[in-house]
């Protein structure tokens, strides 16, 4: 699998992006979220990448995070579902807010994505409910209400830079409990990755 690519951003799409690496460009079909998060032509990129191969064609898919990757490799499992209408699903819906109603098998907003119909809706949400996660999944068990948009935040942040969901609530879990109400997303990050 081609983990990622990183090279030099030379177009931008709502929908791809050419990246310049090693005198070859390569045009990435992306998800909405990407484009929010690109910096401006002719600077350098990374994207996490999919490889997708078929008889007639090698795909590269390009991603947000890692958690965007991981998600769409969980929605081409399921029956139906290729890597075109994957990248719908995940230009359709916020990332949090697919997950969410797959978790909670809500047919009604999952069929509301194009090409997604109520049957496909449902078959998501009976093989995929029980293996995605929310952010609601990875708080520390210990959160308050108060501080779970800044926790959860800080906790994707943690898991898109690599660091397993255990090894990241633990970081988050070593900031006291009354700093963490007063902290913003980028401060708990920066705590939480500073050496002890």
């Amino acid at each position: 699998m081609i983990e990622f690519i990183s090279g030099i951003l030379i177009e931008a799409s709502p929908t791809s992006v050419v990246v310049q690496t090693g005198g070859i460009g390569w045009r990435i079909p992306i998800t909405s979220s990407v484009q929010k998060h690109l910096p401006a032509e002719q600077e350098p990129v990374t994207l996490p990448t999919y490889l997708v191969v078929r008889e007639d064609s090698l795909t590269i898919y390009g991603f947000a995070d890692n958690e965007e990757r991981h998600l769409f490799e969980q929605l081409i499992q399921v029956s139906g579902i290729g890597p075109k209408l994957a990248m719908t699903a995940l230009s359709g819906m916020v990332q949090e807010e697919l997950r969410h109603a797959i978790a909670s098998a809500d047919v009604k907003r999952l069929s509301s994505i194009p090409g997604i119909g109520k049957k496909m809706a449902e078959r998501m949400a009976l093989e995929l409910k029980d293996k995605v996660q929310t952010s609601q999944d990875l708080l520390p068990d210990t959160a308050p209400a108060k501080e779970d948009k800044q926790l959860r935040d800080a906790m994707l942040a943690l898991v898109a830079l690599g660091y397993k969901q255990q090894e990241a609530r633990n970081l988050l879990n070593q900031i006291p409990e009354n700093q963490r109400s007063e902290l913003g997303v980028e401060e708990l990050i920066r705590i939480a990755l500073k050496p002890s």
